[in-house]
């Protein structure tokens, strides 16, 4: 009976530690097998915060059914009571960053990449801008060149060709691969834009938009933040994850 009774105390040990080393030990998601870090759980906002503040904000954002929603204040890029742009509170260099978007009707907002936080300034001047938008309803679709303002642009700069953005309240799936200053934008399964920081080409196309007199935008940052655009209008982003390269 002694003997088997320490045979039984040793396996309750052995399984205690078992257990302990396993819960002590993260289990890895699929996205992080494949090498993806995820910068929205999709219950919480850590890790992001407002644009030129250290909080995320109080008011204009919110985590809601597995999104992260920008409230839209009905009053388009003139402000009211919204939250403000957001970034995610660490600078990224090489990557390819992977999301979905869903706008509302007559909606607009954009991601960032590269962002700088300079006192007093937006961060749409220092950072290359994606664009989103209700093609169908928001007039900015037919501003810009040649359809330069439509989503999957470059803002103001490069059309998204083809232009295969699903109508307002259904979900669009993008990628920004950012590599050593080539920047390649895809949407819903395409490559759509490509452009190269830095060079001749990226300099000369600058020079001729409303950017040019923009220092940080002319020559941007190597590495810079992540931003998600509160433009006045509902939008809603889910599945945000990043891959370092």
């Amino acid at each position: 009976m002694k003997t088997i009774r320490v045979i039984l105390a040793c396996v309750l040990v052995v399984g205690l530690a078992a257990s302990c080393g396993s819960q002590g030990k993260k289990t890895a998601t699929k996205e992080e097998e494949k090498g993806w870090t995820m910068l929205f759980d999709g219950t919480s906002a850590a890790g992001w915060r407002k644009y030129d503040s250290t909080a995320f904000p109080t008011k204009g954002w919110e985590v809601v059914d597995g999104t992260l929603h920008c409230k839209g204040s009905g009053l388009g890029e003139a402000g009211g009571p919204g939250g403000g742009d957001i970034i995610y509170d660490k600078k990224f260099s090489n990557f390819d960053l992977s999301l979905e978007w869903k706008i509302s009707q007559g909606g607009n907002s954009g991601i960032f990449i590269l962002a700088q936080e300079i006192p007093g300034e937006p961060i749409y001047k220092s950072s290359p801008e994606m664009q989103i938008l209700d093609n169908e309803r928001h007039v900015d679709a037919q501003l810009g060149t040649n359809g330069n303002h439509k989503a999957g642009s470059l803002y103001d700069l490069i059309p998204a060709n083809p232009q295969n953005t699903k109508p307002a309240g259904e979900w669009n799936q993008v990628e920004i691969l950012c590599y050593q200053g080539t920047v390649v934008y895809k949407q819903n399964g395409a490559n759509v834009v490509e452009y190269h920081l830095w060079t001749e080409d990226w300099k000369k196309m600058v020079e001729n938009s409303k950017f040019k007199d923009w220092p940080w935008f002319v020559n941007p940052a190597r590495e810079g933040y992540i931003g998600l655009q509160d433009h006045g209008n509902d939008v809603w982003f889910r599945n945000i994850k990043i891959k370092e390269m």
